[in-house]
């Protein structure tokens, strides 16, 4: 357990894919060679010309401090916008401010709200942070079946090893505590999970 919350941390935001939008590529570039400074003025003009990626990218160097003030404030204002624009990965990161209480008072309720809308498009990190809010009663009611469900589909749909390998582990972890009918219970819901359709 004491590793859930730290690997949760870590995993905010650390998967950086290619942006989809046009000029957004350069800013990728030079943040992956740690020129913040390249990728904050690439991407900010994108960012307040609304563009969701640029947005997330932007809330990304505030979070962190990269090229910028850590900020989360900051953060979390251009993870809103580009959350606002279905951006799931600024759903997901908005999830991680409210649930570890950065920039923000710390509110499960909220977490559950940013993480669900994250994991309805598949996102694994916040369909494993699901299942811990729901394995410990924060801000849900407990429940170790959903819990487990939760940890199955985020294992089941890690593209990343270490968002599978956490999930596979709090999953394995929880059904030493549950009985053989709550399992097979939480297993079919996992196989009927489906995302929302693009």
């Amino acid at each position: 357990m004491s590793l859930r919350f730290p690997i949760a941390l870590v995993l905010l935001i650390v998967c950086l894919a290619a942006p989809a939008w046009a000029g957004g590529q350069a800013g990728l570039d030079a943040y992956k060679r740690g020129d913040y400074a390249t990728a904050l003025r690439e991407w900010r003009p994108l960012a307040e010309q609304g563009d969701s990626g640029a947005q997330f990218y932007l809330g990304t160097l505030y979070a962190f401090g990269r090229g910028v003030p850590q900020d989360y404030v900051k953060a979390r204002q251009w993870f809103e916008k580009s959350a606002a624009q279905g951006h799931a990965r600024a759903h997901y990161n908005l999830g991680v401010l409210y649930d570890f209480e950065k920039g923000v008072p710390q509110d499960f309720a909220k977490a559950r709200q940013w993480y669900e809308k994250a994991a309805a498009q598949g996102h694994a990190g916040a369909q494993n942070n699901l299942g811990r809010l729901y394995e410990f009663g924060h801000g849900v009611m407990q429940d170790s079946v959903r819990a487990y469900m939760w940890y199955s589909v985020a294992a089941a749909n890690s593209t990343g090893d270490a968002h599978k390998d956490v999930a596979a582990e709090n999953r394995e972890e929880i059904a030493g505590r549950m009985t053989s009918a709550e399992i097979a219970e939480a297993q079919k819901l996992a196989r009927e999970w489906k995302p929302l359709q693009k």
